[in-house]
C-alpha cells in the first residue's frame, strides 16, 4: 500500500484528490494538509508518515518549491516521494521543481487515471510527468527541433528503441528487464547508450523523445 499525503491550500481540491486516489486499491491518503508548514510539522513528528507527498507549487507563505527544498536540504531523514501539482502550468515552474529534486510534475487537470500512474512511478523512482505536464516541458527539456529529433532517433538500435519506449511509459531498468528478459546490467547500458545519441542528460527527457517513436 501507498501511503499519501496531499498538501493543497483549497479544501475542495484536497478533498476531490483524495477521493479520486484513495479509490485506487493500492493507495492510501493518510494525510491532507492546507500547506507547507503543516507537511512539515507531520515529518517532523514522523519522517516516515508518508511513502509520496502530492505537493502544490503554489501554496500561501512558502511555495511548494521552497517547501520541497527545505525537505531535501534539511530533511535527509525523510524518504517520501514528492510529486508537485498545479493548476497554471509553466516549463519554467516544472524546471524549478525537478531542479529542486521533485520526483515528478501533474497537473490539476489530469485524469484520475495520471494522477495515479504518476504516484505509482513516484513511488517506484521513476520520474513521473502527467501527459499534459510532458507537453509543457517537450521544447524546454529537449532542446530539439522537429528534424533533430528524428535524426537522433535513427541513430538508434533496434533494442535501443525497444528500451526507449519502455522508459516513455515509466519503466523502471528493472521492469524493462523484466519484460524484454534481459539483465538489469544490460538494460543500464542500453540506457546510457541511448542517452548519448539522443543528446539528453535524463531519463525524463528520453522518455519525452519516446513519444516521437512510431
Amino acid at each position: 500500500m501507498i501511503r499519501l499525503a496531499v498538501v493543497d491550500d483549497q479544501a475542495l481540491v484536497r478533498e476531490g484528490l483524495s477521493l479520486i486516489l484513495g479509490a485506487q486499491p493500492d493507495l492510501e491518503v493518510v494525510a491532507e494538509l492546507p500547506d507547507g508548514a503543516a507537511l512539515l510539522e507531520l515529518l517532523a513528528r514522523d519522517p516516515l508518515a508518508a511513502d509520496v507527498v502530492l505537493l502544490d507549487l503554489y501554496l500561501p507563505g512558502a511555495d511548494g518549491v521552497r517547501v520541497l527544498s527545505h525537505l531535501r536540504s534539511r530533511r535527509p531523514e525523510v524518504p517520501a516521494k514528492v510529486l508537485m501539482l498545479t493548476t497554471v502550468g509553466r516549463a519554467s515552474d516544472i524546471q524549478r521543481a525537478l531542479a529542486a529534486g521533485a520526483d515528478g510534475f501533474v497537473l490539476k487537470d489530469a485524469s484520475g487515471s495520471e494522477l495515479a500512474a504518476a504516484v505509482r512511478g513516484a513511488h517506484a523512482g521513476v520520474t513521473a510527468l502527467s501527459a499534459s505536464a510532458a507537453e509543457l516541458l517537450w521544447p524546454a527539456a529537449t532542446g530539439a527541433r522537429p528534424a533533430d529529433t528524428e535524426q537522433r532517433l535513427r541513430t538508434l538500435t533496434g533494442r535501443e528503441r525497444e528500451v526507449l519506449t519502455l522508459l516513455g511509459r515509466g519503466l523502471t531498468n528493472q521492469d524493462i528487464a523484466r519484460d524484454l528478459a534481459l539483465a538489469e546490467r544490460t538494460v543500464k547500458a542500453h540506457v546510457s547508450n541511448l542517452l548519448a545519441k539522443l543528446s539528453v542528460t535524463s531519463r525524463t527527457q528520453a522518455a519525452l523523445l519516446a513519444r516521437d517513436l512510431s
